[in-house]
């Protein structure tokens, strides 16, 4: 299972990335910005994960601190979601006003602009 999980996110990371670098389009950009960052979050949870533990909860009496996973990981997980959907936000906010003022989110003709 761990191994499925790490080539799974090294596939959404490479993928995110090759879209970031192939596409001029904007909107795909973020797309695979968002993509490479869930490879990421997905390789942070897996790194977390024991086979055979619990949730760090302690709701069971007589649980070894020891038979439980890290939580950090799932805490950075949690952190970096919110983080990203904000950046996500502000680099959407910020496309759809370039847009309005170029009338074209390719970033080929962006670059050619004079401001």
């Amino acid at each position: 299972m761990s191994t499925v999980l790490n080539f799974g996110s090294a596939g959404l990371i490479v993928l995110g990335l090759y879209i970031v670098f192939t596409q001029k389009n904007l909107i795909k950009m973020v797309i695979g910005i968002d993509l490479a960052e869930t490879g990421v979050n997905v390789l942070l949870v897996s790194t977390g994960y024991i086979k055979g533990n619990t949730a760090p909860i302690f709701s069971k009496t007589g649980l070894q601190v020891s038979s439980m996973v890290d939580p950090v990981p799932q805490a950075l997980v949690l952190t970096s979601i919110v983080i990203g959907f904000g950046v996500s936000a502000l680099a959407l906010a910020m496309i759809i006003k370039l847009y309005e003022k170029t009338g074209t989110l390719d970033t080929s003709k962006i670059r050619g602009l004079k401001w």
